[in-house]
């Protein structure tokens, strides 16, 4: 066949602003989860001490992996709160030890106060789960640049999974983070540092869960910013496979992609090598 001249356009994704980083948009980043508490509902304790937590993050890195959250306050079903000098006294330590690793890093907190301390500290990211609500919050994060995930919760940790009940799940968490993109963007926040997370497992049903996981490319679609799916060992995962949460691997694995094939730009995970190591080929096979 004689050339044509003709060459195919080649469209490029502006890069991801995450805080002091630029991400290609055109892959899926993994998030892997650094919690540095007692009771976490999967790892509780394992990496409760400074040195056990940095020599985990220093795995992850090794890994592969692209953002760490850090988290210092549990937030499975039934958690008690924990004080506000405490949360600090178990993030601020790994924070300013891994802020010149060469990864983003992320910090999980709803209080105001552990916003202001871990941006000073040098945070990329506030994930936090109460979506910005508590007084405080939006002034505490406004200023800074780092990139802000709003997540759905219902209700609150202790109370969250006592018979949780929508009738619609996914139009009703797609109208609560549009409301709350809307309050962050009125405070003059630029939309292209907010994400958003349907929030799995904090007050829905296994149910709910895959009808927000199979939901996620229209929530992209309508509004308008860039999805985290945390689904990691999660009792969703369990009540597909059987399988307690230390055999949740390949199931994971398997939500992870999922999620990604239904638009999630980052996944949030306990498994980082091979949750890197699936996505490779499943974006190779695109």
């Amino acid at each position: 066949m004689a050339a044509t001249g003709f060459m195919p356009r080649v469209f490029s994704m502006p890069p991801i602003k995450f805080g002091r980083f630029n991400f290609p948009a055109s892959r899926a980043l993994v998030m892997g989860i650094l919690n540095v508490t007692p009771d976490s509902f999967s790892d509780g304790g394992e990496f409760a001490t400074l040195d056990y937590a940095i020599n985990h993050a220093e795995q992850m890195i090794r890994d592969g992996v692209d953002i760490i959250d850090v988290g210092g306050e549990s937030s499975r079903p039934g958690a008690p709160a924990v004080s506000l000098d405490e949360e600090l006294r178990r993030v601020l330590p790994v924070l300013f030890a891994l802020r010149d690793s060469g990864k983003a890093i992320s910090v999980d907190t709803y209080k105001p106060e552990v916003m202001r301390e871990a941006i000073l500290a040098g945070a990329d990211m506030i994930n936090d789960i109460n979506g910005f609500r508590a007084p405080g919050a939006i002034e505490a994060v406004k200023d800074s640049d780092c990139a802000l995930c709003i997540m759905h919760m219902l209700n609150d940790p202790t109370t969250m999974q006592d018979k949780p009940e929508y009738n619609d799940v996914v139009q009703e968490v797609v109208d609560f983070l549009r409301e709350r993109i809307a309050a962050l963007t009125a405070a003059g926040i630029e939309r292209d540092r907010i994400w958003i997370d349907p929030g799995f497992g904090f007050g829905k049903t296994v149910e709910h869960n895959y009808a927000l996981l199979k939901a996620g490319r229209r929530m992209v679609v309508e509004l308008g910013v860039p999805l985290l799916a945390g689904l990691s060992r999660k009792s969703m995962i369990g009540a597909v496979t059987g399988k307690p949460v230390e055999q949740r691997l390949a199931g994971s694995l398997g939500g992870a992609l999922a999620a990604v094939a239904h638009g999630a730009q980052i996944v949030r995970v306990h498994d980082v090598a091979e949750t890197v190591d699936a996505l490779k080929v499943w974006h190779a096979a695109q």
